[in-house]
């Protein structure tokens, strides 16, 4: 079995609209399948994968396969985003020091040549 993350699920546009429409409510595979438009073949597979990556849980109800979304799985992105929300937030905030340590000496230096 090929080791599936988090990433791959949402890397792909139908699958993320796929976890969007389980977001909101539990659907049977069929429903699903009957919001795109492309082969139910395809959106099988999108589902399995959701599947593998823990986005999805599949419960069945009868006859019917019901898809449900778990949410909690993103977080994975959430943490990874944040790391690098913070690593550039410090970045920037340095660039925002510099440029204004730049400022006040411009202004200072300016200040001297208009006093000679």
């Amino acid at each position: 079995m090929v080791r599936r993350d988090v990433f791959q699920a949402i890397a792909d546009p139908t699958r993320r609209e796929i976890i969007n429409l389980l977001a909101h409510k539990s659907l049977n595979l069929n429903a699903v399948a009957e919001r795109f438009d492309v082969s139910r073949p395809a959106i099988s597979k999108h589902i399995k994968i959701l599947t593998e990556c823990g986005l999805i849980t599949i419960t069945q109800q009868g006859r019917e396969r019901y898809c449900e979304a778990k949410l909690d799985k993103l977080s994975e992105v959430s943490d990874w985003v944040e790391e690098y929300r913070k690593f550039w937030e410090a970045k920037l905030d340095s660039l925002e020091i510099y440029l204004n340590e730049l400022q006040t000496k411009s202004k200072k230096h300016g200040r001297k040549k208009r006093k000679q």
